[in-house]
């Protein structure tokens, strides 16, 4: 490989430099979120991006990834060529050979996220298909043998796996690369993985993992919703007579902040994760599919009411709940890591641990995976015997509240409690509160 010296790139692709400020700053503030989430150190990770012309525009070799700057992205050309004073990352053979294998790919992330980098070390790969949503969104892992970093070999070894047709491949005794359309299916797809990997690895503590009935058959029922490109998803964020009005606007930033704090507490992640809360009557204001809760903005919010046709599953099960139940003024549903351990292994989360637990969530009542009418009938069941929020088996967790912030409330306190239940089992007998001292509590608050 060898510098372009004084030509530059201008000369070379002049009708290219229309996008390079937009595909620099997209790698920082993606590598940005990957570093301050943990899931890379300061010198390890890389990332990539290939635009039509076939340049590779690539993080730079020994640069701190804490503090990356979008004129540190290198621009590799087709025939290897770059500019610049920083050499691109000695992982550009493994970029460009997957660039090869699959055309179709156009981002690239090799991270080192702890839980991950475990299964790399102990020669496994996380079995996605515990939940459905990861299982669509990551689809089956490939796993390349050790190679040295840097090397052709390695670079060959990886993109074996995804020329197979997988979109994320982990790397023996290193961590895992992942592809996307863009670098926000790539990151949602490091991110799933990574909470289906601390899931499954939450889970040996309490259970053996159950892996449902559609992942045995090995058939399973695609989730729909389709993924748009970040670049254009902004022509497709409007749906037919579901124009925000200005009053709904407050409603709609609450939603935004609401998501982003979501994120930051590690519930939300990727593409999972769904935010709603009721407009007006059976009018609600949710989030889309297919977009990064991390990066959730107002173009990323629709308007919808229980009648709509094109409701995906999750969505036409919010728009009943505000049907069904009046008081309810807000939904959430998610998939965080301690509760996603109860999920996967069948057991409720017994929330008669602390008072706070008890009292804002009652119960944690766990609905087996089956039938989806069946499923949402014993939901709304237990909604309406007062019980605010369910676990269901090998999917997610659905929290509702008055408020948006009470429901954001709930979630947080029930993965607080899945945490310190899954914890407790390493210190000691987990103890629970007395149902005298439970019959205290109802009588101290009832009626506040």
């Amino acid at each position: 490989m060898e510098t372009s010296g004084d030509n530059g790139m201008d000369f070379r692709h002049p009708e290219l430099w229309d996008e390079p400020d937009y595909i620099r700053n997209k790698m920082v503030h993606t590598m940005t979120h990957i570093y301050d989430h943990g899931m890379t150190t300061t010198s390890g990770g890389n990332m990539s991006v290939t635009d039509s012309l076939g340049n590779i525009w690539i993080t730079p070799s020994g640069t701190d990834k804490g503090s990356l700057k979008p004129d540190q992205v290198v621009c590799v050309a087709a025939d290897g060529i770059f500019a610049g004073p920083l050499r691109p990352s000695m992982e550009y053979p493994l970029h460009r050979e997957v660039y090869i294998a699959r055309p179709d790919i156009r981002a690239l992330i090799h991270a080192h996220p702890p839980l991950l980098t475990s299964f790399s070390i102990v020669h496994r790969i996380p079995d996605t298909s515990v939940l459905r949503a990861w299982k669509e969104i990551c689809g089956e892992v490939g796993y390349a043998g050790y190679a040295i970093p840097g090397t052709g070999t390695m670079g060959e070894t990886v993109a074996a796996e995804f020329r197979k047709g997988h979109d994320a491949v982990i790397m023996e005794n290193h961590a895992v690369v992942v592809g996307g359309r863009d670098l926000a299916e790539a990151l949602a797809r490091l991110e799933t993985l990574e909470y289906c990997a601390r899931t499954i690895h939450n889970a040996g503590f309490i259970g053996d993992v159950i892996i449902p009935e559609y992942a045995r058959d090995d058939r399973p029922e695609p989730m729909p919703g389709k993924y748009v490109p970040q670049a254009v998803r902004g022509l497709q964020n409007s749906r037919t007579g579901g124009v925000i009005s200005a009053g709904e606007e407050f409603l709609e930033e609450e939603i935004c902040r609401m998501a982003a704090r979501a994120c930051n507490r590690e519930m939300l992640y990727g593409f999972c994760g769904i935010v709603s809360a009721r407009s007006t009557g059976e009018s609600y204001l949710i989030t889309r599919e297919k977009v990064l809760r991390c990066t959730i903005g107002k173009d990323d919010i629709i308007k919808g009411r229980g009648g709509d046709d094109d409701c995906v599953p999750e969505e036409k099960l919010h728009a009943e709940i505000y049907q069904k139940f009046p008081a309810v003024m807000a939904v959430i549903t998610a998939r965080p890591q301690y509760l996603m351990a109860f999920a996967v292994t069948g057991k409720e989360v017994n929330v008669r641990t602390i008072p706070e637990s008890w009292l804002l969530l009652q119960e944690m009542p766990l609905i087996p995976s089956g039938a989806l009418s069946l499923r949402q009938e014993r939901i709304f069941e237990k909604l309406t015997s007062g019980i605010p929020s369910v676990l269901i088996a090998n999917d997610s967790v659905l929290v509702t509240g008055d408020s948006l912030l009470q429901a954001f409330d709930r979630l947080e306190v029930a993965e607080m409690t899945a945490m310190s239940l899954i914890s407790g089992k390493s210190l000691g007998i987990v103890n629970q509160i007395s149902d005298s001292n439970i019959e205290e509590l109802r009588r101290a608050f009832s009626g506040r």
